[in-house]
């Protein structure tokens, strides 16, 4: 009798070379973030404010944009990879039409690219840094990424959850790429280094501006600030709030943060906490302040602690107004016990924010450091779980388009997370590689009975009820629903 090979040294099947013709999907819970994506009026929206395309036939921009998104969240990082979607029929059945090709879709994205923009760059030997605006097209796209942060809004507010507080966290990334046309950056490589705003509470990028890796962070951070909070809903916000590291310890922004036109405007005024830059004169104030002075109210887990204190610091302002409040700056001091430095050999390192609000120094503080836990977390999604990271193209608009993109597919799976998973303490907080994991590569088959076409789902009784609070959270009509 021959000896048993044990099951782990074998393969108990053969590979049968045939395709398999039956309607069914590796990904088809795809289709759940289609719905969400349709149900939101993504595509009205972009119907409405994207006008890129310059024939009839083909695929609308609606359906790009929808194909691109759709690809982004199920792990593709450029659009060679549509080939996938594009090999899958029962996800071509689900959304109504075919994916588009890559070379369809890179026409696509070129077509966010505005040539004569680029006669704007002055020469490098006379402004080496210089943030090119972005194009019509482009424009566009942020309309449609407000209305999307509006319509995931109103989706709160039906369910009983209105977001009445907005929390604008803004900062800078660097996105590394050897194409010709990118830029140094300041940590030494090349690539581009976009401004991304988040609304904290919602978990939504509200806009971005795309830059060259040599356009500094604190360059005219003003920009992106305002269309931030013109993309937050006109309705049911009663507090604004920003936060912000150095980079937005800027004239122009400090001032429009704390003029008082901004307490008229839906929302209110907005109470702001900035990172200040650590000039010589600041330093020396803050190392001025008596030890008696400093009020411990955090330990680290090395047992630093954090200490805060106010600082007697106005500095003068270039253009500062006369009647203008002065604003605060808070000190915030971390103390290595005793016997331990830091690696500069000091036991105490000094650090400042200033702000325009009343709050105690340790409210203030810890505010403020909760920014690190949104917009630092966007970036690396956005750049790691999703393409953005990825550039795809030579040309700038394309490459802003396609990072527009993949703040869209952001904003999606989080309006999932927060709307239909907000129960499934494993979910709502997920990263997307886990959301992938649970709903979207689950496998599935389209059939058609009584006229109806269905989906059905090879999981269990738990992912199903899953699909089940996504379809009730994002309705939409079906051939066998009337249309209201």
């Amino acid at each position: 009798m021959p000896a048993r090979i044990p099951t782990q040294r074998k393969t108990p099947f053969a590979i049968d070379p045939r395709p398999l013709r039956e309607c069914a999907s590796a990904h088809a819970g795809l289709l759940a973030f289609s719905r969400a994506f349709r149900s939101l009026q993504l595509p009205g929206l972009i119907e409405a404010n994207v006008q890129v395309k310059d024939r009839q036939r083909g695929q609308s921009a609606g359906e790009f944009i929808e194909s691109l998104v759709l690809l982004q969240l199920a792990g593709g990082s450029c659009p060679e990879d549509l080939q996938l979607l594009r090999a899958d029929p029962a996800l071509q059945r689900g959304l109504g039409f075919l994916p588009p090709t890559a070379s369809a879709a890179r026409k696509f994205l070129k077509r966010f690219h505005d040539p004569s923009l680029e006669q704007l760059r002055p020469p490098r030997a006379q402004q080496r840094s210089f943030i090119l605006p972005a194009s019509s097209a482009g424009q566009q796209l942020q309309t449609v990424q407000a209305g999307l942060v509006a319509a995931v809004a109103r989706r709160y507010q039906q369910r009983g959850r209105g977001l009445k507080t907005a929390t604008v966290d803004a900062d800078a990334t660097i996105i590394e790429s050897h194409k010709r046309t990118a830029l140094p950056h300041y940590e030494g490589g090349r690539g581009y280094q976009p401004v991304v705003a988040v609304w904290a509470e919602a978990d939504l990028v509200l806009a971005d501006q795309w830059r060259d890796g040599n356009v500094p962070a604190r360059q005219a951070p003003l920009d992106c600030v305002q269309l931030a909070f013109a993309s937050l809903p006109s309705s049911g916000i009663q507090a604004r709030l920003f936060r912000g590291d150095s980079a937005c310890h800027e004239h122009d922004l400090l001032q429009w943060l704390s003029a008082p036109q901004r307490a008229e405007e839906p929302g209110g005024a907005i109470t702001f906490a900035v990172s200040a830059s650590m000039s010589p004169e600041l330093a020396a104030a803050l190392r001025a302040i008596a030890d008696n002075q400093w009020k411990s109210f955090a330990q680290e887990a090395d047992g630093t602690l954090r200490q805060h204190a106010e600082v007697a610091f106005v500095p003068s302002q270039r253009g500062e107004k006369k009647d203008a409040r002065p604003l605060r700056y808070v000190g915030l001091r971390l103390l290595k016990p005793q016997g331990e430095l830091f690696g500069d050999g000091s036991d105490r390192h000094f650090h400042a924010v200033i702000t325009n609000a009343d709050w105690s120094g340790d409210r203030l503080l810890n505010w403020h450091r909760e920014k690190a836990g949104t917009i630092e977390h966007v970036h690396d999604a956005v750049k790691n779980h999703l393409a953005g990271g990825h550039v795809p193209s030579q040309q700038f608009g394309a490459n802003a388009a396609w990072f527009k993109l993949s703040l869209l597919a952001y904003n999606l799976a989080s309006a999932v997370r927060g709307l239909a998973l907000i129960e499934e303490e494993s979910l709502r907080d997920a990263e997307l590689k886990k959301l992938r994991f649970q709903l979207i590569h689950i496998g599935g088959r389209m059939s058609r009975s009584q006229c109806v076409l269905r989906l059905r789902f090879q999981a269990s009784a738990e992912q199903i009820a899953l699909f089940l609070k996504i379809w009730e959270v994002f309705p939409l009509p079906t051939h066998a629903t009337a249309f209201h």
